[in-house]
């Protein structure tokens, strides 16, 4: 299989990492954070245990030339760090409008990485997007407060479905007007 990953997305620099197009090279990495328990089960769309082969199929979703998926890794190797720390997505909406989604690789919890990955994004702006939405389990209150600090406003609860739990799950709504 080939897959050809766009290159129209800019590369997002920090003092810690840049935010870079994932790329065929990330698979095992993708494989190996998205496989544990702890970060699968606070997105709606990882399985766990993790089947063999999601890696490769996540980047070639992501890579294909109608997704509505626009995804970086969080590459630390300019700071000599690991080159995935973590994932930011955009996920296109209708007008003008993205759902901002991440993880982090549990080694980086707690260092302000996602925080700083947020800020790098929403500074950017990638789409040119009026609006950012994210949505956050209720039992994650520290990823609610990396969306508080980047400006995000808390909107109201609802629910969305976690393939690692098979459940539904209380979330907690924001929003981010970029306008």
């Amino acid at each position: 299989m080939t897959i050809q990953i766009p290159l129209e997305a800019p590369l997002m620099e920090t003092e810690r990492f840049a935010l870079r197009r994932v790329r065929l090279s990330d698979q095992g990495m993708l494989d190996y954070y998205a496989g544990d328990r702890r970060v699968a089960e606070m997105t709606t769309t990882i399985p766990h245990p993790l089947p063999p082969g999601a890696g490769e199929a996540f980047v070639a979703r992501v890579a294909a030339p109608d997704t509505e998926e626009h995804v970086w890794v969080m590459d630390g190797t300019q700071a000599d760090a690991p080159e995935l720390m973590g994932v930011m997505s955009l996920r296109q909406m209708d007008r003008n409008q993205s759902e901002l989604s991440f993880w982090i690789g549990p080694p980086f919890w707690n260092t302000g990485l996602a925080s700083e990955a947020v800020r790098a994004l929403v500074a950017t702006n990638p789409l040119k997007n009026d609006t950012l939405f994210a949505c956050v389990f209720q039992d994650n209150p520290a990823s609610a407060r990396v969306l508080v600090n980047c400006g995000f406003e808390y909107i109201g609860d609802a629910e969305a479905f976690s393939i690692a739990r098979n459940a539904k799950v209380p979330t907690w709504t924001y929003i981010r007007k970029m306008s």
